[in-house]
Order: structure tokens, then C-alpha cells, then sequence
């Protein structure tokens, strides 16, 4: 039997009491794909980081509060929402550690987001305001996240479209906020119908490096290509 390799999770921070904090389904995912999550600290030095990610086998990067705009060289919109300073300098300090140390990676929703900041993109701080569209696309469903909201168009000839195996896919969504300018080096490997950038990836990256957009961990139980992400990714984390 194989190993289960360690997948190290970055924490929720509750902003309205300071707690750190870590929503079940993450960790149901990676576990039903056959990894052990392990949540990470919210306050780390560089070094110490280091460290950490040393012993993970991979990183994934959860959903989550605004990115402030100054990370990304913005003002703050009228609608851009609650950021956590302490998150983002963690995440985008583990994102460099995780690169430097050539760890596979998983952004989900804020993480998607944070994996194109973090390389030199930037956000839509606000969809409704900034993003107008005939027909809008609900990006941010009434719906539980077990059901399904819009398609993606996935792209051929990417990482995303070797593991679903289909041109199209059903997806959930809980976001106000999306990538606008794709950093320099990633790739755009899934659309909404509206053709907003739903899936990112860097294609010269020795590993598995992924960012979406949707919530798979709500999904996997029943959505074959939800599934498939979370089992594409730890199985990426065995080697």
C-alpha cells in the first residue's frame, strides 16, 4: 500500500474573534483522496515555514476572506470585502516556500486568487460592480454547496483537462471576487460561460500546480470530476 502523503492546509481566520479556524469538508476531501490533512499555523516566520513545508508532501490553499488590493498594486474598491493582513502575508510567503521547494499545490477559491496574485496578476475586487454581463452568472449561489451553479468550458491540452476528462464540467459558487489579469506565467485552463477565468495553472512548474475557483470540497462525494481533483492532487503529493 501506498504512502499517505501529508497535505498541509492553510487555516481559516475567523476576523471577528481572531480564532483560527478550518471548515470540515477540506478536510473530508483530502482524506477521501488518501492523504492526512495537517492545518498549518497562521503566524510563521520565513524560516520557520521552511521548515513546515519541508515535511509536508503538498499545500493547499483554502477559500477565505478578500485579498487586500494594495498586494496587488490597487485602491480598495467600495465593495471589495473583509481581508485578513496576517493570512495574506502567510499564504504569500508560503506560496514562495512552496515553489522554492517545488511542492505540489492546490488553490481553491481565495486560493486561486491568491496563486495569481502571487505571481503578478491581479482581481476582480467585486463581480456585480465590475464584471457586466447580459445574462449575469450567479457566482454567488443561494443554493447549498452540494449542488451545482453554472458549467466551466475547460481548456484542451491542460492539467485540468487530463484530470477531468471532459470538454465541460457542473460546478458550485461562492465568490464576489475573481482573476482579472492573469499573472505573467500561469495559463487560463477553465472558463465560466461568461468567459470569466474559473481554473489557472503553470505549465512550466515541476509539479502539480492548480488554483479553482469553485468549491470541489462540498462536490467530491458525488461529482465525478470534483472527485477526481482531490485524487489527482494527493496522488501528485505521493512522490
Amino acid at each position: 500500500m501506498s504512502k499517505k502523503p501529508f497535505i498541509g492546509l492553510t487555516p481559516s481566520h475567523t476576523l471577528s474573534t481572531d480564532d483560527l479556524a478550518m471548515r470540515y469538508t477540506y478536510l473530508d476531501a483530502i482524506a477521501y483522496a488518501g492523504g492526512i490533512p495537517m492545518v498549518l499555523p497562521l503566524k510563521a516566520s520565513r524560516e520557520d515555514l521552511k521548515s513546515i513545508v519541508e515535511k509536508m508532501d503538498g499545500i493547499l490553499f483554502v477559500g477565505g476572506p478578500d485579498i487586500h488590493p494594495f498586494r496587488f498594486g490597487e485602491e480598495t474598491q467600495r465593495y471589495c470585502g473583509e481581508v485578513s493582513l496576517v493570512r495574506d502575508e502567510l499564504e504569500l510567503s508560503l506560496l514562495s516556500v512552496a515553489m522554492e521547494l517545488e511542492k505540489p499545490i492546490l488553490g481553491i477559491c481565495r486560493g486561486i486568487q491568491l496563486l495569481n496574485v502571487g505571481l503578478g496578476g491581479t482581481l476582480y475586487q467585486d463581480l456585480p460592480s465590475q464584471w457586466k454581463e447580459e445574462f449575469p452568472i450567479s457566482h454567488s449561489q443561494a443554493c447549498k454547496g452540494e449542488l451545482p451553479s453554472h458549467h466551466i468550458e475547460v481548456v484542451p491540452n491542460t492539467l485540468l483537462s487530463s484530470i477531468v476528462s471532459a470538454p465541460q464540467i457542473e460546478v458550485n459558487s461562492f465568490h464576489h471576487q475573481a482573476v482579472k489579469d492573469l499573472a505573467p506565467k500561469l495559463r487560463a485552463s477553465g472558463y465560466a460561460p461568461n468567459r470569466l477565468i474559473e481554473a489557472i495553472e503553470l505549465p512550466d512548474y515541476p509539479n502539480f500546480f492548480l488554483g479553482v475557483q469553485w468549491h470541489p470540497e462540498y462536490l467530491f462525494a458525488h461529482n465525478e470530476a470534483a472527485g477526481k481533483l482531490f485524487t489527482a492532487f494527493v496522488d501528485a503529493c505521493r512522490s
